[in-house]
């Protein structure tokens, strides 16, 4: 599946969606053939393109598949937040990505998400199956736990005392306090504390390979659990010892392993 003796093309421009711009990157081998998929990263709750580092380009030269990927409003290079977020925020994101899929000419598409990420990931083969090939969750949300809680809290004191708020405002400039409002105000807000999404799950047709962290800082195991009991196709559940939020920049080798084994056998079987 390795592509060989191929350019791997970076493009970054920006599409419109419901009068918002959003910045996208895209990855493309040059002598892929049209039926190539393309492996679709969505951020977490304060990414963007570029804190995705160069894990893309390392999982397309490793797959041969396309990689694509956006800041989605609010975040990045995109345009600022315009209206307040609700608690069907997450499900409204999922609903927006068929549209940047088509303006990005994407017809078969592998969602890779982190944290709300992989959440949209998850709740976007739900809905729509025809788009997602598969999907890999990442540290993924299905409902409000206490370690959410604690952790958001944690890291608020963080952006006080701390250089968080620096180290935000590298990949989102003005909109820095406003990506990190809109992430701690809207899961500590008493509204969201009863957020769930399980009953998508037993929709999701597709094969998911689901990832966790064992000390993940903002959730418990239970949400690796839900995803892994309750997902209507095949899954395969990773829990990984010793690893926080983020696997794929605290365990870069072993995430890429597992993903691009998980994306190899999946077009592999479809192929045949």
């Amino acid at each position: 599946m390795k592509a060989k003796n191929t350019t791997l093309t970076r493009s970054d421009f920006d599409i419109h969606i419901h009068g918002h711009r959003l910045r996208v990157c895209s990855l493309r081998h040059d002598k892929a053939s049209k039926n190539t998929p393309t492996v679709v990263f969505l951020h977490d709750s304060l990414g963007c393109i570029a804190t995705w580092r160069d894990f893309p380009e390392t999982i397309a030269r490793a797959t041969g598949c396309h990689a694509l990927v956006y800041d989605r409003q609010g975040f990045g290079q995109s345009a600022p937040f315009s209206t307040p977020r609700t608690i069907h925020f997450l499900e409204d994101e999922a609903h927006l990505l068929p549209r940047v899929l088509e303006q990005c000419e994407v017809t078969s598409a592998i969602l890779f998400g982190h944290s709300d990420g992989a959440t949209i990931s998850l709740l976007a083969a739900a809905e729509y199956p025809q788009l997602v090939l598969c999907v890999i969750s990442e540290a993924a949300h299905v409902f409000v736990d206490h370690q959410t809680i604690t952790g958001i809290l944690h890291a608020k004191e963080l952006y006080i005392k701390s250089n968080l708020r620096t180290r935000i405002a590298r990949y989102h400039g003005s909109k820095t306090d406003a990506v990190f409002r809109a992430w701690t105000e809207t899961w500590l807000a008493e509204w969201y504390q009863h957020w769930n999404i399980e009953k998508y799950l037993s929709r999701i047709q597709c094969p998911v390979l689901v990832i966790q962290g064992e000390r993940d800082e903002y959730g418990t195991l239970g949400q690796i659990d839900a995803i892994a009991g309750q997902v209507g196709g095949v899954v395969q559940k990773h829990l990984l010892p010793c690893v926080g939020h983020t696997p794929h920049k605290e365990v870069p080798d072993e995430i890429e392993k597992l993903s691009v084994t998980f994306i190899k056998k999946y077009l592999l079987r479809k192929k045949a």
